[in-house]
């Protein structure tokens, strides 16, 4: 999580003019892909499970499958399943150009688990245990304004999209986002306006955790729905707000490192959920905001073929001493599904809304990891299983195992690929 410099970029603006057109190319190509490809969701049925949470039956994902046999395990501390794992596992049902009913049945159970998970309080708990308990105490399950409960935002509006409108969970769907949103509006503090100080970067004080873009972003993916469901000028506002914290957390130019980055939390950058080009992108074209767009295209105009060309990195950090920024703690593992399809998702809905190819290319290119172009030189995805690898921690070194994060993150990386863009 980070801060930055602004910066022009003439050449994405004058993009937004031939927009509609450029659109309707880039969806024809879109739908040509869609026709091409296949994904499996044989592995994502392993990891799904029915079971009871308060005395309601609910649908979950098991967090963590261990090779050779995949079967399940557990973290001592936290549970057996997540609102995090499950919210963005609804992402990906409510994704898929047509929902089966199978597929209906799994997201109205998906979406039962997350609104047993919402607090008195308006947030959500993460961790339930094997019993059905929910983890209450633990410091990754508190209810709280968190990760956890900004992706069950975005996941709890993702269903909407394919609930039956009149329907029980659909109801209760709306009530439970409705609330979250003016806690967030409650308790984010937009009204400010301060730069901070974080090893010489000059960083927003507005955002989740202070300067939490990595955060933030999937708060705007979540905050864009319910304001096209609900006109909320609240909403609308918060979206504003939100992404111009994530415009100022750019840092770089086409000729300076991070080459338009935007940086995760305070002086540092990770590739874990780094959606702000995505976000900044969907943002943009909602309420107009050309300056949203060209930030983002920036991200993926330099920085995205940075990392082709020299190799993906895990992280870094900035530091700024007499005028000079230098990267420090430069880290290129662990590399993971859940970094490399942010990348992908912005990159091809950036393809998407300019219709310019090389956006496209550059969203092939980087998917390429998935399919074996990557340091561990093996396949990450596998077609037969729909597995996705939990990651790649050395040279010619790839975790066998394939967990819930993983799977739908590449299995997400791998939707976008086709052309469907995610709701």
């Amino acid at each position: 999580m980070f801060a930055g410099t602004r910066l022009a970029f003439s050449a994405a603006l004058l993009l937004l003019g031939a927009a509609p057109a450029l659109q309707t190319t880039a969806q024809a190509a879109l739908s040509t892909e869609r026709r091409e490809t296949r994904i499996t969701l044989d592995h994502f049925d392993h990891l799904f499970a029915e079971t009871k949470v308060g005395g309601k039956r609910v649908g979950v994902l098991n967090i963590y499958s261990a090779a050779p046999d995949y079967r399940f395990a557990i973290e001592p501390n936290e549970g057996y399943a997540c609102v995090d794992d499950v919210a963005r596992g609804m992402l990906l049902l409510a994704a898929a150009p047509s929902v089966k009913p199978l597929r209906l049945h799994q997201l109205d159970l998906m979406a039962r688990f997350v609104l047993q998970m919402q607090a008195d309080n308006g947030y959500f708990y993460n961790f339930i245990w094997a019993d059905g308990r929910i983890n209450r105490e633990y410091r990754t399950s508190r209810a709280e304004l968190n990760w956890w409960s900004l992706r069950a935002l975005w996941g709890l509006e993702a269903a909407l999209q394919r609930l039956p409108a009149g329907g029980p969970t659909a109801d209760r769907a709306r009530r439970a986002t409705d609330r979250l949103v003016a806690n967030l509006k409650r308790d984010l503090a937009v009204d400010r306006r301060a730069l901070v100080d974080a090893e010489g970067i000059a960083v927003p004080n507005w955002l989740p955790f202070g300067s939490g873009a990595d955060a933030a972003s999937t708060a705007l993916l979540g905050l864009i729905p319910h304001y096209r469901r609900t006109r909320d000028a609240g909403t609308r506002a918060l979206i504003e707000r939100l992404g111009e914290g994530l415009m100022a957390m750019q840092v770089g130019d086409a000729a300076t490192f991070p080459y338009g980055a935007h940086l995760s939390w305070r002086n540092q950058w990770h590739g874990w959920g780094n959606a702000q080009a995505y976000a900044l992108l969907r943002a943009g074209e909602l309420l107009g905001r050309r300056d949203f767009r060209a930030s983002a295209l920036r991200e993926i105009d330099y920085f995205y073929p940075y990392l082709l060309e020299h190799g993906m990195l895990a992280s870094f950090s900035l530091r700024t001493v007499k005028d000079r920024t230098e990267a420090v703690e430069i880290q290129r593992f662990p590399q993971i599904a859940y970094g490399i399809s942010p990348m992908v998702i912005a990159a091809m809905e950036a393809y998407r809304q300019t219709g310019r190819t090389r956006y496209r290319d550059t969203a092939r290119r980087l998917g390429s990891w998935l399919s074996g172009r990557n340091e561990a030189g093996r396949a990450m995805y596998d077609p037969a299983t729909g597995r996705v690898l939990d990651g790649i921690n050395a040279p010619l070194s790839a975790n066998l195992d394939s967990g819930a994060e993983s799977t739908v993150e590449g299995l997400l990386a791998l939707r976008a690929l086709q052309g469907t863009r995610l709701p």
